[in-house]
């Protein structure tokens, strides 16, 4: 890897392309070095994650809203919808957005934490509907999809956005145009181009996040994924970006993040090397914020040894920076304490989930989050003694770029009222790499089959799963049926301007 550093420039300095981010990225993107076999295999993995996640939210309301929206846009050759048939082909701009809602709605596809968060899964939707819209075989997709995570991901490592109150969106954008652009076998330049499009119109603020947390988080993905495929679009046909995107005097660094005399390291592969940053992410076993995956099952663990939770007096959280602060108490949300709260901000109140974990010894993506399960009166009494700390140790781990060091998860003391305690921690999940019991193929197998089971028949499971594992052998026409139907999807029932 090749460490990139990025400042602000003045107008005055001439910055030429070939020393901005945005086309050194492109350079990536065009080295033609191909993809190892084992992340051609994660990539198959992670296609059949979003797979599942999404044939799981297919008829919750944020995906049906936006699959509704993308129908009427049909298109030949098109893209498909996940739920409808696959002779059913709508633009791919759309056909992004619509299943970019259906991966992201419940917050359980795959993650990647360092400077800043992200879910790289969020590429696949915007890559894919690219490559059914256009033809493409299994090695280019596979391709698009490897580049768009190493994009994403090195991006994470290198910028933070959150301090800023930045949306991790503005990384996602730029790095499914990066991937779509590899996947075409499009010049740099053009690339370059597309790179500075996407990043200029997905940046947003984090209120998506904040506060009563609405149904706009699942669909900010979808849009930084729709923005990445219409700027690829117009860079192809000769159309420029504002340059220098990053470095610029009245750019991104200069203006959003960190000042005119900040500084940023990004590390890029070099010409040649293999574009590897899938195989430092990690999927979800629990459909919850991925700080909640360790604490999750550190509440399970700790729920078998306690007969009453009633003699519990107090819970405490040692966790890390981004734990405490954004999904614990240190968010100061009285709405992650209210049992009446959305989805969304119950996804985002560890407080609420290690409660329901504890008492019920496990997660479920639709019943632990149900208004019955979160009104329980004894459920809230227990919510409600469950506080976080920022722990500067665990703060250091989950910053660490040591794989043996990094941790998402924390210490927990459980104080009774007689005065006895229960302490124990855990560093990741069972499901990390690092965990216990790390996701192989069976896994995510396993895990679309049951989100699956009861909304996607059998039959068609099994055809999509035979056509996943066998990507790397698909032609074109295979790609176009890389999907899933769902009966009855095809009957609206939104309206809109569409």
């Amino acid at each position: 890897m090749i460490n990139h550093e990025v400042r602000t420039y003045k107008s005055s300095e001439k910055l030429a392309h070939e020393d901005q981010l945005a086309y050194k990225m492109a350079e990536v993107a065009v080295d033609p070095v191909p993809v190892d076999a084992d992340v051609q295999d994660m990539v198959i993995n992670r296609v059949i994650d979003n797979a599942a996640v999404a044939a799981a939210s297919v008829h919750r309301k944020a995906p049906t809203s936006a699959r509704e929206q993308a129908m009427p846009h049909k298109l030949a050759p098109g893209a498909n919808i996940f739920g409808l048939a696959t002779d059913y082909r709508v633009s791919p701009e759309w056909a992004a957005w619509a299943n970019g809602v259906a991966v992201r709605e419940l917050d359980f596809h795959d993650t990647f934490l360092a400077k800043e968060y992200s879910h790289p899964g969020d590429n696949i939707p915007a890559v894919l509907a690219v490559a059914q819209h256009k033809g493409i075989g299994g090695k280019d997709l596979i391709n698009g999809i490897a580049t768009a995570y190493e994009m994403q991901v090195d991006l994470v490592k290198g910028i933070c956005l959150h301090e800023h109150k930045i949306d991790h969106v503005a990384h996602l954008g730029v790095a499914s145009a990066a991937g779509i652009g590899a996947m075409l076998h499009l010049d740099k330049e053009v690339i370059f181009q597309a790179i500075g499009q996407a990043l200029h119109v997905t940046t947003a603020t984090r209120q998506s996040r904040k506060g009563e947390i609405s149904s706009w988080k699942a669909h900010a993905p979808a849009f930084a994924a729709k923005m990445a495929i219409e700027s690829v679009d117009r860079a192809m046909r000769g159309e420029g970006a504002p340059n220098p995107i990053y470095e610029g005097e009245d750019g991104f660094i200069a203006w959003i993040l960190s000042g005119p005399e900040a500084r940023y390291t990004v590390p890029l592969p070099g010409k040649g090397e293999s574009k590897r940053a899938i195989m430092d992410t990690y999927t979800k076993e629990h459909s919850a914020e991925y700080q909640a995956q360790a604490l999750i099952d550190l509440a399970r663990k700790m729920g078998k040894q306690i007969d009453d939770f009633s003699k519990i007096k107090k819970i405490t959280i040692h966790t890390s920076h981004h734990t405490h602060y954004v999904i614990g108490t240190g968010a100061n949300d009285p709405q992650k304490m209210d049992p009446k709260a959305s989805r969304e901000t119950l996804d985002h109140s560890i407080m609420y989930i290690f409660a329901v974990a504890m008492e019920d010894q496990g997660w479920h993506h639709n019943d632990s989050y149900a208004p019955e399960r979160a009104g329980r009166p004894e459920t809230v009494e227990l919510w409600h003694k469950i506080e976080t700390r920022e722990d500067p140790e665990w703060t250091r781990r989950y910053h660490s770029t040591d794989p043996d060091e990094m941790a998402f998860g924390g210490r927990v003391e459980i104080e009774f009222e007689d005065g006895s305690t229960l302490v124990d921690e855990l560093a990741v999940a069972d499901a990390h790499p690092n965990g216990a019991r790390p996701f192989e193929r069976a896994d995510y197998i396993k895990k679309f089959h049951t989100l699956a089971d009861g909304i996607v028949s059998d039959s068609e499971q099994k055809r999509f799963i035979d056509l996943a594992e066998n990507l790397a052998d698909l032609d074109g026409k295979a790609i176009g049926e890389l999907s899933f139907v769902v009966d009855g999807l095809d009957k609206t029932t939104t309206s809109g301007i569409f």
